[in-house]
């Protein structure tokens, strides 16, 4: 086994936490090693159907059925398809525990880059209340950072990154450094006006994005050109990824060092320095091990993969974490719970059609128990993605007439889904196998979450005011549906090793840096202690940008 010590910090993973992790300590004047167990996609050249319509992609873009009736786990419940599953976790090849303990869905991605080439890109900040939530709510693990220590990071993050949007002025749902909206459709305009006029109080706003609408040259950055495609990676840098904004800024200093397929399976520690002496990895290709060493070291592999890490990072005699010293490792896992939606027809305006393919939409902002119990019957809340549409017609016959009939468009339609806040509950846990041990060696994950009775009252009222919305809007053919609601379905996992003031029921501090080790410091989902019922990955960045500084100052003092 090599050893080296040739860099000041090591970056582990390289999705928007990592990414800002290593432009942020790469510009502030460190050498930096970025290690990610993905193979290396290429911004531009490595987005192989980007901008090829569908009957240039292998099945016509379609999961071909006997994949998904393989129990291939990526096919059924990864929103995978054929133009972008190379990002995608073979789970054949690297699986989970899945089936035992409770049901999850580990969706994983399988590139450097990480998450960032296949988000949805929904950007939004987080308001104080979030931040204030479990301590109003009489709930363990109290958060050690408010609303304004994250602001001004927030805006330096938004500012960089390009975030389309609208001024609203919520109080619960903070404005960020805009560009310029994606307008919406006449159908969505024409529902918002009878939407708020019929619930004073309840917005329906645009959606919020990392999609610009302005170019940035100083990033070779292209504003949006509505096609809709962003899954399959975007040569234009139209949309914040790792490949088009942090990782050519972090190259750009020269100190940046990458390393694809490198699979990190534990940290070494001094346990009597309390210090990260070296983060040992595999050579996915060729299985050979090496430990390098650094003074600093940022996990950012999201947060089942950093929690997976630190937990197999263990003390020869015990067998217990390094990291892990009054047992609130793997705890507090969470995930916005959804699949409930509600739809249905708009009357009228039959004459317009919309023009382009807008990669977003709308969307309803949380409207219950804000500023207090409403005696809704639950904690927290809930908020609606969604979007006005017009389809045309499917085919029917050949021939002349099919083609005529398939120029004729249907009425227009609306529909949204619900994404809700999940509480952070200590027994929502994962763990390391006993027995089982993936091709590197390291024991597979195995999952004990589950949502509880909070969360389905709240998607139950989330259904019922949904269609409540709608039919007094005057929607026509109004209907709703739920699924199964399983953690991890919303790729918005979140805890594990969450950030706090007491460090007997924590990992982390308020700086996103471990208590049991000064020179680790964990950015992704892991250390969240809430997650707010809006998507995380904007608060992640700028959580990781914040936590940058403070480790740089550290280390330099």
């Amino acid at each position: 086994m090599a050893s080296t010590n040739r860099f000041d910090a090591v970056v582990i993973g390289s999705g928007v936490s990592g990414g800002f992790a290593a432009k942020e300590l790469t510009e502030k004047g460190l050498r930096v090693l970025m290690l990610d167990r993905g193979r290396m996609v290429e911004h531009g050249e490595g987005y192989t159907y980007d901008g090829k319509p569908a009957y240039e992609v292998p099945a016509r873009n379609i999961m071909p059925k006997p994949l998904i009736e393989s129990n291939y786990f990526i096919a059924k419940h990864g929103y995978v398809a054929p133009s972008n599953q190379a990002f995608y976790n073979d789970d054949k090849a690297n699986p989970y525990a899945y089936g035992e303990g409770s049901p999850f869905y580990w969706i994983r991605p399988a590139a450097v880059g990480g998450k960032s080439l296949i988000w949805g890109r929904w950007s939004f900040r987080w308001a104080p209340e979030d931040f204030d939530a479990n301590k109003r709510d009489g709930i363990d693990g109290e958060w050690p950072i408010g609303y304004d220590d994250v602001a001004p990071w927030y805006s330096y993050v938004e500012k960089y990154i390009g975030v389309s949007g609208s001024r609203e002025n919520l109080p619960y749902l903070p404005d960020s450094e805009f560009q310029p909206p994606m307008p919406m459709n006449v159908a969505e305009t024409w529902l918002k006006g009878r939407l708020e006029s019929k619930f004073p109080g309840r917005k329906l706003i645009n959606t919020r994005l990392s999609n610009m609408t302005e170019d940035k040259p100083d990033q070779n950055r292209t504003k949006c050109q509505y096609r809709n495609q962003c899954s399959n990676g975007c040569s234009f840098g139209a949309y914040f990824s790792t490949q088009a904004v942090t990782l050519p800024a972090a190259r750009a200093t020269g100190k940046l060092t990458l390393k694809s397929d490198a699979v990190v399976t534990n940290l070494e520690y001094d346990k009597a320095r309390k210090r990260v002496t070296g983060v040992r990895y595999v050579d996915a290709n060729t299985g050979q091990a090496e430990v390098v060493s650094a003074d600093l070291v940022f996990l950012c592999a999201s947060a089942i993969a950093s929690t997976q890490i630190l937990m197999n990072s263990r003390d020869a005699r015990t067998g217990r974490s390094h990291f892990d010293s009054h047992g609130t490792l793997g705890a507090y896992v969470m995930d916005h719970i959804f699949r409930v939606g509600v739809g249905g027809d708009i009357p009228g305006m039959e004459e317009f059609i919309e023009y382009g393919r807008r990669p977003g939409g709308v969307y309803v902002p949380r409207f219950r128990n804000i500023g207090g119990d409403e005696g809704v019957g639950f904690r927290r809340g809930y908020g609606y993605q969604g979007s006005a549409r017009r389809e045309v017609s499917e085919p029917v016959g050949f021939g002349a007439s099919m083609k005529h009939g398939m120029r004729r468009y249907g009425p227009w339609k609306f529909g949204m889904g619900a994404f809700g806040e999940c509480l952070p509950y200590a027994d929502n846990r994962v763990s390391l196998h006993a027995n089982k041990v993936d091709r590197f060696g390291v024991p597979l994950m195995r999952f004990d979450v589950r949502f509880r009775d909070n969360e389905l009252k709240m998607m139950a009222d989330a259904r019922t005011q949904g269609e409540a919305m709608l039919r007094e809007a005057g929607l026509t053919n109004v209907h709703s549906w739920e699924s199964e609601h399983v953690p991890g379905d919303a790729i918005h996992e979140m805890g594990g090793a969450r950030m706090g003031r007491d460090p007997r029921k924590s990992v982390l501090n308020g700086w996103s840096q471990a208590h049991d080790a000064s020179n680790l410091y964990v950015t992704d989902g892991a250390q969240m202690a809430s997650i707010a019922c809006v998507n995380p990955s904007l608060t992640f960045m700028a959580l990781t940008a914040r936590a940058a500084d403070h480790a740089v100052k550290a280390l330099r003092a």
